[in-house]
């Protein structure tokens, strides 16, 4: 498995694969999609742009087999404060979910940041997700007890379904 940070040529085949997991629905959803609360797009390539612009020290990490082949995964990387770095955006195109790429890409990214000086990674969760949540701890993060607002009337992370959708935040001690 290959890891690199991913180019500006490649943002456009990095929204497809972000909307494709996170909402593809039917023969196209994978276990993580969030189809079934929340409509619409995950992410767009100009708010993606502006995300990346917004945030100069954050950078997508990605995963091929080969250098030259299809991109498999992504994960947003970025530095959050001293020493606690930020993770999301973890995606492993649907039909390879089978293949343990997620688990594979999720310990890159917390190797990639502990390199870089890290001592604990941070994400959110929809708050609904329990499948998802237990599959990160069982990967050693843990419920912090702080909970985000989902943000409501903002269509470049989709609509939401529910009214009642937060982030619970989970963290991990790097070891």
């Amino acid at each position: 498995m290959i890891f690199a940070p991913a180019a500006p040529s490649e943002h456009e085949a990095l929204v497809a694969l972000v909307n494709s997991a996170y909402r593809g629905q039917g023969a196209q959803a994978g276990w993580t999609t969030e189809a079934g609360y929340i409509d619409g797009q995950r992410i767009d390539l100009e708010s993606l742009r502006a995300d990346l612009a917004a945030a100069p020290q954050a950078l997508i990490l990605t995963a091929r087999d080969e250098p030259d082949e299809p991109i498999l995964g992504c994960v947003w990387l970025e530095p959050a404060e001293a020493r606690v770095w930020y993770l999301g955006m973890l995606t492993i195109r649907p039909d390879l979910q089978d293949r343990q790429l997620g688990r594979t890409l999720l310990a890159a990214g917390e190797t990639y940041a502990k390199q870089r000086g890290a001592d604990r990674m941070q994400m959110t969760v929809v708050h609904i997700r329990d499948t998802l949540i237990a599959w990160y701890e069982r990967r050693g993060y843990a419920l912090t007890g702080e909970t985000r607002p989902f943000p409501h009337g903002d269509d470049r992370f989709g609509k939401p379904l529910r009214d009642d959708l937060s982030f619970v935040v989970m963290e991990k001690v790097l070891g």
